[in-house]
């Protein structure tokens, strides 16, 4: 897990935490409703509020250092119970010759339907949904439900920490004052709202997706991905509902053949 932590994602990284702690200290230092609360002895609140952080920065450490579902190779999968690729292969039914595995053109691996090899990690992977600089990591199969769950706690925080700096915002006799006194609370709302609506965006978009059992990848470039460009625009192979899409997407843990889902709906619709 902790692998990755000191490559190039490092400096996002510590600039992501460093931005986030100094948001959060100048929420305490200003006379803010959390400050407010802490200076008459009501700690609920703002041990909520740090306590909502902290959770924020220790998913966002899981979503950017964990495997995302990387494609293992055969030196890997040796003496392991994971799943080898030739066994995935015997899965795929031999009259569905369109869904034969083939070799990543840069890695040479075999690659299992829904994957995609990433040109930044250099590696394959399984259910690829994009590559993520915020994190510095591709979003997969393994950790796309924990990214967003990230996102779900960071927009809480990030909304909790805007109401919390417009509180704090005094009125002054000039603008010069009154630019003076509130002048990092400004700068708190301005990242905090940057943020809001950015992570929103996000939220929005990858709840969509999870409903729809599809990737970012497969919904951006469906013209060229082999196993979806020849079917109706709005057909997708993948799709068991909104609830089961979700419940599969939440609760189902581990490598899925979805070569073998593939060839089920293929079968269904003949």
């Amino acid at each position: 897990m902790f692998k990755n932590m000191f490559k190039s994602g490092c400096f996002v990284r510590t600039a992501h935490v460093i931005l986030t702690w100094l948001t959060t200290l100048v929420l305490f230092l200003h006379n803010t409703d959390l400050r407010r609360c802490q200076e008459r002895g009501d700690l609920l609140h703002p041990v909520m509020f740090s306590a909502l952080v902290l959770l924020s920065v220790l998913l966002y450490f899981t979503v950017s250092l964990m495997d995302p579902g990387f494609v293992l190779s055969d030196d890997d999968t040796k003496g392991s119970s994971v799943v080898s690729d030739e066994e995935l292969e015997k899965m795929i039914p031999v009259e569905q010759s369109s869904l034969k595995q083939r070799r990543c053109g840069f890695c040479f691996l075999l690659q299992p339907m829904r994957a995609r090899h990433c040109r930044t990690c250099q590696r394959c992977v399984r259910r690829f949904d994009h590559h993520c600089p915020w994190i510095d990591n591709c979003v997969g199969e393994r950790n796309h439900r924990w990214f967003l769950l990230y996102l779900c706690v960071q927009f809480a925080a990030v909304c909790w920490a805007l109401q919390a700096a417009w509180s704090g915002v005094v009125f002054a006799s000039s603008w010069q004052q009154w630019f003076s006194r509130n002048g990092f609370l400004l700068g708190a709302i301005g990242v905090t709202g940057v943020f809001s609506v950015v992570v929103l965006l996000l939220l929005c978009i990858h709840l969509y997706l999870a409903s729809a059992n599809t990737t970012t990848w497969e919904f951006m470039s469906r013209h060229r991905i082999a196993y979806l460009k020849h079917r109706d625009s709005e057909e997708n192979p993948f799709d068991r509902g909104v609830v089961c899409n979700l419940w599969d997407f939440f609760c189902v843990c581990g490598t899925v053949a979805w070569e073998r889902i593939y060839s089920r709906h293929a079968s269904g619709t003949l």
